[in-house]
């Protein structure tokens, strides 16, 4: 079984410009790949190439033109391993298979800004991705010690790694192949056994989740410590938007461009401190859940995308990460063994009263307690969902 771990790394001066340099090396060639394939189609548009020449160049035939053509303009390349690369070439051309397909946009360019390039690293003998208790075996790197001890599991074979560099941070993500007869998968074989009975999850915008036997996890975003990091990287983006104006206003010097680069640094911190709360309180609920050891778990199809096009719920539904509370439930599920049932996102689960199953059309969103006009039944709205959709007798298996 693989599995995938991800933790901060502590590499020495000389590591971590090699990491920055690489990534900065696959960033160009990511860019240069979007912006080939954009100028070989533009001319293909216009008709200056025919039906038989290339108006897409895939990744192996732009590493080509990579090693023969652009590393003599830029020798700097070689400072980036040629499988970390490659890889980055890979990627873009996925990205464009996806936006052929359908199923996503067109490639944007990667902003050094954001720093969402990571740095391949395959295992190509023994000695490599080797997990010590303080430190591990990278590609290229060679020993780099751990910021958290014990964490990575010690003794399994890494398939490959990835090294990100995020808000002046470290990271590394591995995957291992745990092995059936491992004490971990014999640890995971032993709670596959649901011992309880199946419950609802209504998930929502007021609270995150309630659970049909008496759960609530709440908004995480509501708390004031959240509420306090939200104004303080207000301030801080502000703070920055006034530098960019005094630079355009003229302040064109080393100082400013550097004062820029602090200010940067200081937002991406927030905000990857305030994506770490998130990410720590969805883990938790999602763990509090899976430990009950329900016999099946019920939640309905919510469609995340329609939601996003209303302006006054996309910043709320953003901050919850419905989506990826989701799909890490049905992942924790699989692994369990728990039976995770989908429910038409048409099903009326908050208008039907659970007592008696009439369903009351004109409750509006407003209306926060159900009031059962026919029987009188009374209860939480968000409750009575979930009860609804623990009882529901129409579900598909994700």
């Amino acid at each position: 079984m693989l599995k995938a771990f991800k933790t901060e790394i502590n590499p020495i001066p000389a590591q971590a410009h090699t990491i920055i340099c690489s990534i900065g090396v696959c960033r160009f060639l990511y860019n240069r790949y979007i912006a080939y394939n954009k100028q070989l189609y533009r001319m293909y548009r216009r008709g200056l190439l025919d039906s038989h020449q290339k108006h897409f160049v895939s990744a192996m035939d732009f590493d080509k033109y990579v090693n023969h053509k652009l590393k003599l303009e830029f020798p700097w390349i070689n400072n980036c391993g040629s499988k970390a690369r490659k890889k980055a070439l890979m990627n873009a051309e996925a990205a464009f298979k996806r936006f052929f397909k359908g199923q996503a946009g067109f490639p944007r360019f990667k902003k050094k800004s954001k720093q969402d390039v990571r740095l391949y690293f395959p295992r190509n003998n023994k000695g490599d991705w080797k997990i010590w208790r303080h430190k591990l075996m990278i590609p290229t790197l060679k020993q780099v010690r751990l910021k958290e001890y014990g964490y990575l599991l010690v003794g399994l074979a890494v398939v490959s790694g990835t090294v990100s560099y995020e808000a002046g941070r470290f990271f590394i993500s591995v995957v291992v192949d745990i092995d059936e007869n491992s004490k971990y998968n014999k640890d995971l074989k032993a709670s596959k056994h649901p011992t309880t009975e199946g419950i609802g999850i209504d998930l929502g915008i007021k609270d995150l989740a309630i659970v049909s036997n008496g759960k609530v996890f709440k908004n995480i975003n509501k708390t004031s410590k959240v509420r306090r990091l939200e104004k303080r990287l207000r301030r801080t983006q502000r703070h920055l938007s006034r530098k960019y104006e005094f630079k355009k206003k003229g302040g064109k010097t080393a100082t400013v461009s550097a004062n820029i680069d602090k200010q940067k640094r200081k937002v991406q911190k927030l905000h990857q401190r305030i994506e770490r709360i998130r990410e720590d309180h969805e883990n938790k609920a999602i763990h509090a859940i899976v430990k009950q050891k329900p016999r099946f778990i019920t939640v309905e199809d919510l469609n995340i995308k329609g939601m996003m096009k209303n302006k006054h719920l996309a910043k709320a539904v953003v901050a919850e990460r419905l989506y990826s509370f989701l799909s890490k439930l049905k992942r924790k599920a699989e692994i369990i063994g728990i039976e995770m049932r989908v429910v038409n996102r048409f099903y009326p689960s908050s208008k039907t009263c659970h007592a008696c199953g009439h369903i009351y059309k004109a409750l509006t969103l407003k209306d926060r307690m159900y009031i059962c006009p026919k029987c009188g039944y009374t209860a939480d709205r968000d409750f009575n969902a979930s009860l609804n959709l623990r009882d529901a007798k129409e579900y598909q298996i994700a």
